[in-house]
């Protein structure tokens, strides 16, 4: 019996994408199929390469074809992916899909590491990231990925100087602290920190990237201010430890995205130093700073939970190395990150399918 691309189709379109509920063909998601005999090939273009669900998407095709075509094809699923964007290219950013803003309601709670560790994940994966360091007044990124002492290019472009950011690990940087002396403190009122960060946005050439990460500084402030004022932001992660004195301080960071004012939609979660396991004994779990915060944030406000991360020596000395932990092959806090990436991407995903585009902010001051 002869076999049709509408055959194969039909049978595709009563797999559901489980994250969007809708099927795969309706989205678009089935791509050069191809029927030869009894042999079937087509592709599925997944979210995002970091998507957590491919092995269960590819069987789920496979499942459908053998139940309502033929049990005996030989059947080839190739899966690449197209990383989804709400926004609509413009003079900011124009190759950038999109802009994820990494907060902490206060300082020491790992937000730079968990930053380092994110974007080096989802590089992994095959997608194309920058981090953004725009914490003026204390930049880790140019420690946390080893480059401290580098500089990043700068080109003449019509009237303006156009900086090119420095790539290490497979992603793209750029931080204040690429353009000052380590040894001297950066003393700025508001005005310049704010200025700086417009020109880190508009006077620099990112390229085409999947993923900018954006790496706040503590608290809420004029830079967050400029962020939201500047570019369209795609959605906000908050990051925290399980203590009472860090959740509180989380929430405020929560509250300033989600105001009305701002409103960026919050993409998850992250509780660092969630609990401590001594090197050699691997399955203890010490909770130092209490237990579930995160998750109990999370579930009060009813946003997504992305994960926790531990309290280990290898995060610290990843971090101090310039070598982040997600880049040691079968280190378990390393596995932490790389799940916590494909929750964030997973987000990202459903986010630009169910939410309009996020409007650059208006207001000057805040009420």
């Amino acid at each position: 019996m002869a076999y049709t691309q509408e055959d194969i189709l039909k049978a595709l379109s009563t797999v559901e994408e489980p994250d969007l509920k809708k099927d795969l063909v309706t989205l678009n998601m089935i791509r050069d199929v191809e029927v030869e005999g009894d042999k079937v090939s087509f592709t599925v273009v997944l979210t995002t390469p970091a998507c957590p669900l491919k092995e269960l998407i590819r069987k789920r095709c496979e499942d459908a074809i053998y139940r309502d075509v033929a049990d005996n094809l030989e059947i080839t699923v190739n899966m690449t992916a197209e990383v989804t964007s709400i926004k609509q290219n413009g003079p900011v950013l124009p190759g950038v899909k999109n802009v994820i803003a990494i907060s902490s309601g206060k300082g020491g709670v790992g937000k730079s590491t968990v930053t380092a560790n994110l974007a080096l994940a989802l590089a992994e994966t095959g997608a194309k990231v920058g981090v953004m360091d725009a914490d003026i007044y204390g930049p880790s990124i140019p420690t946390m990925f080893n480059c401290e002492n580098a500089q990043p290019g700068v080109v003449q472009r019509g009237d303006k100087n156009i900086i090119i950011p420095i790539e290490k690990y497979g992603v793209k940087l750029l931080s204040i602290g690429f353009l000052t002396s380590p040894d001297n403190a950066v003393v700025w009122r508001g005005p310049m920190a704010s200025s700086a960060i417009r020109q880190f946005f508009m006077d620099t050439d990112w390229g085409d990237l999947d993923y900018l990460l954006i790496d706040l500084p503590p608290g809420t402030g004029d830079i967050h201010l400029s962020l939201v004022q500047t570019a369209k932001v795609t959605g906000a992660v908050i990051v925290t430890t399980p203590q009472k004195v860090a959740l509180a301080d989380a929430v405020r960071g929560y509250k300033m995205f989600a105001s009305k004012d701002v409103n960026v939609p919050i993409l998850g979660v992250v509780e660092n130093m969630s609990y401590f396991t001594p090197a050699e004994l691997p399955e203890n779990k010490y909770y130092l700073f209490g237990q579930d915060g995160g998750k109990t944030f999370a579930r009060r406000y009813e946003i997504p939970f992305l994960g926790e991360i531990p309290l280990v020596q290898s995060v610290r000395e990843g971090g101090d190395d310039g070598v982040p932990v997600v880049m040691e092959e079968g280190n378990p806090a390393g596995r932490s990150f790389v799940k916590i990436a494909e929750e964030l991407a997973r987000n990202i995903a459903i986010r630009n399918a169910e939410l309009p585009e996020t409007d650059q902010v208006e207001i000057k001051t805040w009420e």
